[in-house]
């Protein structure tokens, strides 16, 4: 026997609350995690206040997610933890044993003040962020520097030229023979 009349419209109403109940499952569940990746991606442009003075490097996005090289500690008077993270150029060049550097390889050291653990006296733990210093290779447009463009940068902002101009000469004097490069992969 066909179904009535009000028989089709109880079940068109109960397939139209079941689609409308999955569609919102569906728009939850996925619209928070592309908010994410939006987020974590951030603006596609950076403008030229945000870039270092002579090298125009700026801070690259989704750094903080990149694999690590090495940390290290400096001693006083910087009193600094730090670890290098790099793209994965510079990974792929690093376990290759590559130098030099290929173009394209991106190194970021973050460096944070050294404190006391409170919950375990022998140890140290990151402290508040001081820098963030970036190597960005492309030999053509980074010629005069050993085919390196430097960045430094504080609470997000870029130090200013002087600064800048050190970067070169000090990797030039320590690490030529590795490409200009003081960090090498933690084993």
């Amino acid at each position: 026997m066909p179904p009535t009349e009000p028989e089709k419209k109880k079940s068109f109403y109960a397939t139209m609350i079941v689609l409308t109940v999955v569609l919102l499952v569906v728009l939850l569940t996925c619209v928070p995690y592309l908010v994410t990746i939006a987020s974590a991606e951030g603006p596609a442009e950076r403008s030229a206040a945000d870039a270092s003075p002579i090298f125009g490097v700026t801070i690259p996005q989704g750094y903080k997610q990149w694999e690590l090289v090495a940390p290290a500690e400096e001693a006083a008077p910087l009193d600094e933890l730090r670890a290098v993270v790099g793209n994965q150029t510079a990974i792929d060049a690093y376990q290759a044993g590559t130098l030099p550097f290929p173009d394209g390889t991106i190194l970021v050291k973050r460096a944070w003040k050294r404190k006391q653990s409170p919950e375990f006296a022998s140890a140290t733990i990151p402290g508040a962020a001081t820098t963030v210093q970036v190597m960005v290779k492309d030999s053509k447009k980074y010629a005069a520097t050993g085919g390196w463009g430097f960045g430094r940068f504080i609470n997000g902002r870029p130090v200013d030229e002087a600064q800048h101009r050190t970067c070169f000469a000090c990797h030039e004097a320590r690490a030529r023979s590795r490409d200009y490069v003081f960090t090498r992969l933690a084993p």
